[in-house]
This record gives C-alpha cells, structure tokens and sequence, in this order.
C-alpha cells in the first residue's frame, strides 16, 4: 500500500504525456548547474516543474533544523502540491541535482490550464498535490513554527486556523523546547507577547491575529479593487465552495470571501455518516478541502480570512445595470456582477454571563482533533441535541473519562438521527442530563474553565461539576447583519429568495429567481437562506444551481449593455 501512495505521490510521466504537458508549459528556461537553487521556501508565486533532464531535490524544514530533503525528482516527474494552482507562497525548497538540472516551468495559470486540458494529466497532477500536501501537514514540513504554552488558548486558536485551512505548522514549547526557548530569549519577548509564529519566509509575528497569519503565509491574498468580478461568493462552507466549484468551471471569475475558514459550520465535524457517496463517512476537513482544492483548480479566487463589513446598496437607479460593492472590514471594496450570500449561521452562544471569558480557554464551538488532545482523559460536557452535536458525542467519548451530554429537551428523538441516538446509547461513559442546561461557569481567562452549573429544569436544582471543556452544539443564527437593509429577510433573520420575497427592488420586469433575494443579482444560499434544508447536500445542490441563475442574470445585464 505505501508503495502504491507513493507512486501515486511522485508519479513519472510517460514520454507523451511529457510531450502534451509541454504544450502548456509557461516557458523554456537554461539548464540549472548542480546544487542551484530553483525555488525558495516561503516564495510566492512558485511555478511547478516538470524535469526533462537531471534530477531536482525538493526539502522542507521542521521547526529549525536544517533542510531535510523530501524526494528527489527525476526525468518525467514534476514539483509542487497545491499551492501551486493559486501562487501561493511554497512549503518546499528546490535545487538542482548533483547532475544539475534541465526543467520547464508552469506558473498557476499555465499549470490550471494543463490540468483542465489533459483529463489524464491533470487527474495525476491533482492525486499528487493532494497527497503530498497530507504528507506535509502529517510532518509538519514547511509551514510556520508556532512557539508558546501548547495549551494556552491563543495557541490553541492558531492550531485551530491553520488546521482548518489545511496549512501544516510546528508546534514548540516555549519552556521545554531549547530552539523555542531560545528564539524567545533572543528576541527578548514577554510572556504576555507569546505565543510567537514563525513564518517559512522567517518573519517572526508575535501573539499574531488570523488576519496577519494569513497575510504572513500567503492564505490571503492580495485583491485588485479594480477588478470587476462575475460573482463574489461570502461564505466558504460547502453551499458557497460548491458556488465556486460550478461557476468557476464554466468560466465565471469568481471571488470567495470567508471571515474565517473554508468548510463553514460542517468544516469542523469530525464524521458526517450521511453525506451521498460516502458510506464510511468522512470528516468536514477532509470535505471541505476537497471541495477547497477543485475550486482553486477551476481558478476560482478564494481569500480566508477577510471578513464582508457590508453590502453596499446600489441607489435604485444603477438597480440591475452597476456593478454590486462589497465592504470589507479594513476598508476595502471588491466589485462584482452578481453576489452570493453563502455566509451561513454564527454559533448560538446561551445566556451565561461569564461565557466571553472562557471561549478558547475551556470552551469551544467545535470539536476537532486539537480540542480531542486537549481534553483526552478528563471529565467533560457537552451541551445540544442535532445532529452536530452527536457527530461530536461519536467522536469526544472514547477519548475522554466521561461525557456529560445536556439537552434542553425531554431527550434526542426530536432533534437527532436515530444512528447517532443508538451509537451515544452504546457509549458506557456517556451520561445524558435531559430538561437541563448550563448556568454557571467557574474559574479564570488566566487558568481557563474549572467547573460548570448543571440546572435541571424539571426540578430546580443544581449540579455543579468539576469541568476544564465544555463543547456548545446548540444551533446558529443567520449570519447576515452585513446585509444591513439590502435584501430581504423574515423575522428570524434569514434571507428571504424566489416565491418568499415580498417587495422586489427591480427595474428589469422580471419576478426573482428561486435563489435570488429581493435585490436583483444578489442570491442567497445553505444555512443563512430562509426555508432552507439545514443539511451539507442541500446546501451543495443549492450551490450547484445557482450557477444557472447567475448566467442568466449575466446574459440579460450583457443584452442591456449591448442596447444602450
């Protein structure tokens, strides 16, 4: 098996597949001498490249040792995993061999255009990138050096980013591991500035923000304000992803914004069991990258983190004819066509008083394989009853003491699938609190949560339990207050689209497609949609078919300019 992935990994092309793939290549460069460098860990816009002659060395570093080569490639074989489709900055080094090195370069769009116009090459440029990215990320090769407490929440948080993102990184302790603790000294940092991150490029941030690691690393990408696109998608969970996927293949220029990760809400499930095509189930991550690696072979644009501050409303005379504006956070514009509301639902929080104070230090909203670490062995609690929240019972028991799982409700039958009710049922070590929910936590931001008021509703009493993780599973609002007063919503907050919009803000005599909302160009899809089916097929149909909608918006705005 392990040759079998590694073959597929570095794979060698036959000599006329070699010779299709030239037809692509960006452009024909001299023969590198033994040892010269090719491209440069952390550089940005790094082609990928198909050895003709020679040998190119690929190597990576792990935390700060020295290089470590990863493979050498020979005739027939090829350079880069995935972020060589978008230019993003790369996790690997390369050199020439001893024997030196004659090779053809692909730049992003020249590599995009291989893989879309050889089916045979680029499903074997596609399964290699792949692969070889889950390599990285398993060691931990060529991503930045996180170097702090490897509890401490901020820590925790950036683990959280960069693994949702798929991005691999290092993580050092900054009192027990020598290389850590001696940058730290070097720079003279205090503790209240850790935790420190080490970009591949070797900037040092210190107790940096998702926005400056993804700047760092190249996640976000920089924005041309003058640029008109077709459609700009807010939302990268698996609606606005299939969004991009769709339109992105049918030759759209399409922008992704997310104020957070791709894969949204179902990004952070450790088992969906009831996705179409997977009986053995696969993880959100696992999902959303996939959906994440087709939409940036299709070329779609996708910028993580970058949050939307609004959508500006069009003065009712452009109405269907000016370019639709969104506002991002720092202050940016970005211009499109047509614009996809996909930006889903934010996480309920309950009415506990102190809750800000322990989010990231105890309590989460998601349990991924850093929050099953973190709490492996203890006591913990878990409070929802949907189908999330039993995905996450699945996935938390075996690796913890005991799960205390509460629910509002008189029991699971109401809100859960019958698999996962018999599946918990099975767990000895979880205990089910029905009629009963949170009302107190304990302890500090500094030592984290220590313990957590179980009220029963039914008779008034309480449960206090010593707790250091508590996971909330307990449903989501629309995400949509950057809507403002654009589009319109129902009384919950939810976009209303097609049959259920009231008033349409319309100059073409036209009613609404069934995704559009009450502005014309402007769609809404998955979660933050009214009426819609709250389930990862749903939202990936919805997806899929608002593409139809958005050509015809686009035809019709075309035949409009065409007249004028």
């Amino acid at each position: 098996m392990a040759s079998l992935r590694d073959a597929q990994m570095f794979p060698v092309l036959s000599p006329a597949q070699v010779a299709m793939a030239k037809r692509f290549a960006s452009a024909l460069v001299p023969r590198f001498a033994a040892g010269a460098p090719i491209f440069a860990i952390g550089a940005h816009n790094v082609p990928t490249w198909l050895v003709l002659e020679g040998s190119l060395e690929v190597f990576s570093r792990s935390g700060f040792s020295g290089d470590t080569v990863i493979t050498t490639h020979e005739a027939g074989q090829f350079s880069g995993e995935i972020s060589q489709l978008a230019g993003r900055p790369a996790l690997a080094g390369g050199r020439a061999g001893p024997e030196g090195c004659l090779a053809i370069p692909f730049d992003a769009a020249h590599l995009r255009a291989l893989v879309i116009g050889s089916a045979e090459i680029g499903e074997i440029i596609m399964r290699a990138f792949i692969l070889r990215r889950v390599a990285l990320i398993d060691a931990g090769s060529g991503g930045p050096v996180l170097i702090g407490a490897p509890d401490a929440p901020e820590i925790v948080r950036l683990r959280g980013f960069l693994t949702r993102n798929g991005y691999p990184h290092v993580v050092l302790d900054a009192s027990l591991d020598a290389e850590g603790r001696a940058l730290v000294e070097h720079l003279g940092v205090q503790p209240s500035e850790l935790p420190l991150m080490v970009c591949p490029a070797g900037t040092v941030l210190r107790r940096p923000s998702d926005i400056e690691v993804g700047l760092c690393l190249g996640i976000t990408p920089a924005l041309d304000p003058a640029k008109l696109y077709d459609v700009a998608i807010v939302g990268a969970g698996p609606s606005g992803l299939a969004a991009a996927v769709y339109a992105a293949s049918e030759g759209l220029s399409v922008l992704v914004l997310d104020e957070r990760a791709i894969g949204g809400q179902a990004g952070a499930s450790a088992r969906i069991e009831n996705y179409l095509g997977f009986p053995a189930g696969i993880s959100g991550q696992a999902l959303a990258s996939s959906a994440f690696d087709q939409a940036l072979k299709f070329g779609a644009e996708i910028a993580v983190p970058l949050a939307v501050a609004r959508l500006d409303c069009p003065d009712p005379s452009d109405i269907g004819t000016a370019p639709l504006r969104l506002t991002l956070t720092d202050g940016r514009e970005i211009q499109a066509h047509t614009v996809v509301i996909a930006s889903g639902a934010r996480y309920r929080r309950p009415a506990i008083a102190n809750l800000a104070d322990f989010e990231g230090a105890g309590v989460a909203y998601w349990a991924s394989p850093i929050e099953a670490k973190l709490c492996e062995g203890e006591e913990i609690a878990l409070v929802g009853g949907g189908n999330s929240a039993g995905q996450a019972v699945a996935f938390l028991a075996p690796r913890v003491k005991r799960l205390h799982l509460i629910v509002r409700r008189d029991g699971l039958e109401a809100t859960m699938s019958r698999y996962l009710i018999d599946r918990i049922a099975a767990l000895p070590n979880v205990e089910l609190h029905a009629e009963c929910e949170i009302t107190e936590l304990d302890g500090d931001r500094e030592s984290g949560l220590t313990a957590a008021v179980i009220h029963n509703r039914l008779t008034s009493t309480d449960d206090r339990r010593p707790l250091r993780h508590l996971f909330l599973f307990i449903g989501a609002d629309p995400n949509a207050a950057w809507i403002e007063d654009c589009v319109e919503r129902d009384g919950h907050g939810f976009v209303r689209t097609g049959a259920d919009v009231g008033t349409r803000q319309t100059a073409p005599d036209r009613t609404a497609y069934p995704l559009e909302t009450s502005l014309p160009g402007v769609f809404a899809i998955g979660d933050v949609r009214s009426g819609s089916t709250k389930r990862i097929a749903a939202a990936v149909g919805e997806g899929a078919a608002v593409v139809a909608q958005i050509h015809a918006v686009l035809a019709a705005k075309a035949q409009r300019a065409g007249t004028a």
